[in-house]
């Protein structure tokens, strides 16, 4: 028996941790092991928040030979915790971490011994191939044939090379029924529908922003589901879990531009009733595909608009400019897409004045949802290269880095960050656009709540 899970929530984090998401990553690696032959649990311990004791009851009840935790570089104390403490109660159990932190600095994991192996980068047919290995004594096969593993011998870490799948379309629908889909929120600002559920559709991105490290995970090839194979989990959602919006999460969902189109022309030939919203970049729209988008369900898109400073616009290789961003929200607009955008505050060699061009450029945007993140940095992108290097942190806890210039620390970013969010969110056009998206009478509950709160 294999038990998957992610760990409790840090106890203390510098971004936002947004809402409850299911764990997509381990829904997909359980249904490819089921999909094998192997029984799997999951246990979604950040959305569940259970203490260590009643993990280690839980790995008792279960007793599997293989314990597979996803861990973050804001995870990584709480997924050591969780290792040695299902040794403690386990010791046979064979403990396999993987996610984005393991993916970039395996070794970190390796130095502890609670943890035996690392699935780097996607983990489908690495855990396949590792759990057949580990739990099937009839096979005979030598772990460096398993391409994206780390682990010890002769105490030495041993790597080998991860292997993307070319064909996503062979992977099985996830295994959202292993879990509590009635406990998650399910429920989005950005579309006027319920219950509202999450999507995988593409990985990789063929970019190579400073701030982002998500091609040594997915690559740099972008490989995405083909069009019908995503309809066909948008019927399956629907008639298994009544899910009436949908949010693609994926970073560059129009990047296919072919594929988008045909993907929405399939959702309305097949007549599904469904909102959607989706991630993608300012370079990656034009009218014609807004309109499609539009037709089939699309009711807001997310920008990662980061900037208003051309100078940090071109240091983070963002790839696009503040003209190509004014006429995306002009687009959108145009044909009737709401638009939700975040911006990024303190990155290094960034000055006041740059801040405020961002906040500048926020206003004239003018996007109907918006949020200000302070950057912090981790392993292993340009920028935290880059900080490391020149020793621009006043703090290191574990493996995230709060920069410092002789402009800023972390704890003035805060100012600055709760400065915008008042200054934009208070605006007469904002609280017009609100009146006029969400009716006067619920935005005036939510102020007199926000009052009552304040007392």
């Amino acid at each position: 028996m294999i038990l998957l899970m992610t760990t409790a929530p840090p106890k203390k984090a510098p971004w936002y941790h947004g809402r409850g998401l299911p764990p997509l990553g381990l829904a997909y690696i359980a249904a490819a092991l089921e999909k094998a032959g192997f029984q799997v649990e999951i246990l979604d311990n950040y959305l569940l928040n259970k203490p260590i004791e009643e993990v280690q009851q839980i790995v008792r009840k279960y007793n599997p030979e293989i314990l597979g935790i996803t861990c973050g570089s804001a995870t990584y104390r709480p997924c050591i915790e969780t290792a040695e403490a299902v040794k403690k109660v386990l010791p046979s159990c064979t403990v396999i971490v993987g996610g984005w932190h393991p993916s970039y600095v395996p070794e970190s994991m390796l130095e502890n011994s609670a943890i035996d192996y690392v699935v780097m980068g996607e983990g489908e047919r690495a855990m396949v191939e590792l759990a057949s290995i580990i739990t099937k004594s009839g096979i005979k096969r030598d772990l460096g044939s398993v391409a994206g593993v780390a682990y010890r011998s002769k105490g030495k870490t041993v790597k080998t090379n991860p292997e993307f799948i070319s064909d996503l379309d062979q992977l099985p629908f996830p295994a959202r029924h292993l879990l509590p889909m009635h406990l998650y929120e399910r429920k989005m600002e950005y579309l006027d529908a319920f219950p509202i559920d999450t999507m995988h559709v593409i990985r990789g991105c063929p970019f190579n922003c400073a701030f982002c490290e998500i091609t040594r995970l997915w690559g740099h090839n972008c490989r995405s589901f083909s069009p019908n194979r995503i309809v066909d989990e948008i019927n399956h959602m629907v008639d298994n879990l009544g899910s009436k919006g949908i949010y693609f999460i994926s970073d560059n969902f129009t990047i296919r531009k072919k594929e988008t189109i045909e993907t929405c022309q399939l959702i309305r030939k097949r007549n599904i009733d469904i909102q959607w919203v989706c991630d993608t970049r300012v370079d990656l729209i034009s009218k014609d595909l807004l309109r499609e988008m539009k037709r089939a369900g699309c009711r807001t898109i997310w920008f990662g608009v980061e900037t208003g400073s051309p100078r940090i616009l071109k240091k983070i290789n963002r790839g696009v400019t503040i003209e190509q961003t004014i006429k995306a929200f002009k687009l959108c607009r145009q044909e009737g897409i709401n638009i939700s955008s975040s911006f990024m505050l303190g990155i290094p060699g960034e000055t006041i004045d740059d801040m405020k061009a961002t906040l500048k450029l926020a206003k004239k945007l003018n996007p109907d949802w918006c949020r200000f993140n302070i950057f912090v940095a981790y392993p292993d992108n340009i920028l935290y290269q880059e900080i490391m290097k020149n020793h621009l942190y006043d703090r290191i806890e574990d493996f995230l880095v709060y920069v410092k210039t002789k402009d800023f620390d972390y704890e003035k970013m805060l100012k600055i960050q709760k400065q915008f969010h008042k200054e934009f969110y208070r605006s007469p056009k904002r609280i017009f656009r609100k009146i006029k998206r969400e009716g006067a009478l619920k935005v005036f509950r939510q102020g007199l709540q926000l009052v009552l709160q304040k007392r």
